[in-house]
């Protein structure tokens, strides 16, 4: 296949981020081909809730949550979930993970992902209106159910720190809460409604981007592998498995498999930043009796989402690095916890069991920048759990950065060099 023709920008990854950013940079005038080793939204893009959340800036590196893990380790379908083996990156990631997990480290993520969430809802909302993306999308709100009293309690802790975030919460009581949302079962201690947070289906969300970035003239190639990428006068030659692509810059949008990467773009910091948190999730035919906004059941860590086209339970953490086995277990835990919380739990017909790796970042925060040595190198990896709900601002930010102006989004929290 000829590939000659120099492009302003290679992307590599054709999931919400690389075509997130594909659009971006087309609006702002550049020329895109997006490269894939498999299929356009292959990754974690595809089976997630879908849910659009300023309300999660908190993260998951959090006071108290390693030695929640540690105790959870011999509970292989616990939330979350550290498969116990002999693997000196992820000990060296978890090291790093638990030395964020204080009030001052955790404070400073939440600030960073609520900025990066914030700017993201308001512009997603607008690329649905302008680019007419057929997605599902509402303005839904979300809401964390609780039926432990004591961690309905605890929760309220944070709601001031939200607030200051500028997330929209309101807290009701268990007994109101039943009157309003009658999908529950009775035993319901509270629950917090953020009314800011949406919700679409991300699957088709991620086709859509990948229908107007090759409306807007950009280029998407599948099943090309990216190999590595070079210096090539006054730009960068990409190497493929189907040849090499000549560009001014590269972007990098490889999420989970960034660590495997790193070496291939001169930027060995991801490998200690990143490892692979991976999620399940379980789509099913609607119930006749489903939430009216999407929940998170608490205590199960259990996300629920009902769109027109179907119903989705989902969510989990486990990090047993790169293993490729659904794991029936985790799954039964998803359709056990939603059981315990919803009068209709699943839909008569399970359209598609799924999991995917999430690209955990030690912080949780967002690597996005140039490469350090290597500027025609961008990054745009590390987006744990909210890839689809960073997605706009993270393409955003990219062609703020090529086009070398001054971005709405403050750069500093995301970049790369917070590893070195």
């Amino acid at each position: 296949m000829p590939m000659e023709q120099r492009e302003d920008v290679v992307i590599v990854g054709a999931g919400v981020i690389g075509l997130a950013s594909a659009l971006a940079l087309l609006e702002s005038g550049r020329s895109v081909r997006v490269i894939d080793a498999g299929r356009v939204g292959g990754g974690s893009s595809h089976g997630n809730c879908g849910t659009i959340t300023p309300s999660h800036a908190p993260p998951l590196a959090a006071p108290g949550v390693v030695l929640r893990a540690l105790r959870w380790m011999l509970t292989p379908d616990a939330p979350l979930y550290v498969a116990p083996r002999f693997d000196p990156a992820l000990w060296s990631w978890l090291l790093r993970f638990a030395v964020r997990c204080n009030d001052r480290d955790w404070r400073s993520s939440a600030r960073a992902k609520s900025a990066i969430l914030n700017d993201s809802r308001d512009r997603l909302a607008d690329w649905v209106r302008d680019y007419d993306l057929a997605c599902e999308f509402a303005h839904s709100g979300e809401d964390y159910v609780f039926r432990d009293p004591h961690e309905f309690e605890h929760f309220q802790d944070e709601v001031g720190f939200l607030r200051e975030l500028g997330v929209r919460v309101d807290i009701v009581d268990g007994r109101t809460y039943e009157m309003m949302e009658p999908a529950l079962k009775p035993g319901v201690a509270g629950a917090i409604r953020f009314d800011g947070d949406a919700v679409l289906r991300p699957d088709r969300y991620v086709g859509e981007l990948a229908r107007v970035v090759r409306a807007r003239g950009g280029t998407i190639v599948e099943h090309c592998a990216f190999t590595g990428v070079r210096e090539d006068g006054g730009g960068v030659r990409v190497s493929t498995a189907q040849g090499d692509i000549p560009a001014r810059e590269m972007v990098m949008a490889l999420g989970a498999w960034s660590p495997k990467l790193a070496d291939a773009i001169g930027a060995p910091a991801l490998k200690g930043a990143i490892q692979p948190g991976k999620g399940y999730s379980i789509t099913y035919s609607t119930p006749s009796r489903v939430p009216r906004r999407p929940l998170v059941l608490r205590e199960r860590q259990v996300c629920v989402t009902a769109w027109d086209s179907g119903f989705r339970l989902g969510s989990t953490m486990e990090f047993s690095g790169y293993d490729d086995t659904l794991n029936p277990r985790r799954l039964a835990a998803l359709e056990r916890g939603a059981a315990e919380y919803l009068h209709e739990p699943y839909g008569a017909q399970k359209q598609e069991q799924w999991f995917g790796w999430r690209p955990m970042s030690c912080d949780d925060v967002p690597i996005i920048g140039r490469v350090p040595g290597n500027d025609r190198v961008i990054v745009a990896t590390g987006h744990g759990m909210m890839g689809v709900s960073m997605s706009a601002a993270t393409g955003q930010l990219v062609a703020d950065l090529v086009a070398g102006r001054r971005p709405d989004l403050d750069p500093a929290p995301y970049a790369i060099e917070r590893f070195s």
